[in-house]
């Protein structure tokens, strides 16, 4: 574990089960259609059980698809945290089609969503790295400073997790301290 110190705010680095976190909302990595799939998307719903999938299908229902960059929130349904912010990240297509911007806005409206229901904690997986392909040292200094500059005026974030899987994920993240 790595911990980087922001005023009173911290952001904290681990390897580990985002599923598993007692934070007031945890982060998935999600497609568009809000409903599940692989890695970080399908291990969330699955944890989280029916009353998540539920309540995305309400959300589509509503607005449609959720546009990579966007975040919507959803309870956590059966995991130790209170929410799911969902978010779609971009797709790698070798950095000319506005990935970087994309993932910057993950990030960001998910943090904003965390403030606007006046969260505490939230904790991150590695958005757009699996299945996406963006490469993971540009989204680790992406999605770091983007953490850094939203904590600098958030108004009740004041703890921010990346909770990473795999060990080399864990490693690049940890270096941006």
């Amino acid at each position: 574990m790595k911990e980087l110190t922001i005023g009173s705010k911290k952001i904290v680095f681990i390897q580990g089960d985002i599923t598993q976190e007692h934070t007031d909302a945890i982060v998935n990595a999600a497609n568009s259609s809000l409903m599940g799939g692989g890695g970080v998307d399908g291990a969330i719903h699955r944890a989280g059980g029916p009353t998540i999938v539920e309540e995305c299908k309400a959300i589509v229902a509503i607005q449609g698809r959720l546009p990579a960059g966007q975040a919507v929130i959803t309870t956590g349904g059966n995991m130790p945290t209170r929410h799911v912010i969902h978010t779609v990240g971009p797709v790698w297509h070798g950095g000319s089609k506005g990935e970087s911007a994309t993932l910057k806005n993950c990030y960001i409206n998910s943090l904003k969503i965390a403030d606007d229901n006046e969260l505490h904690s939230v904790a991150f997986p590695s958005i757009s790295t699996g299945a996406y392909r963006y490469p993971v040292d540009d989204a680790a200094r992406i999605a770091v400073e983007a953490v850094k500059e939203h904590l600098a005026s958030a108004a009740h974030v004041d703890e921010v997790r990346f909770v990473l899987f795999d060990e080399t994920t864990y490693t690049v993240y940890a270096s941006q301290v």
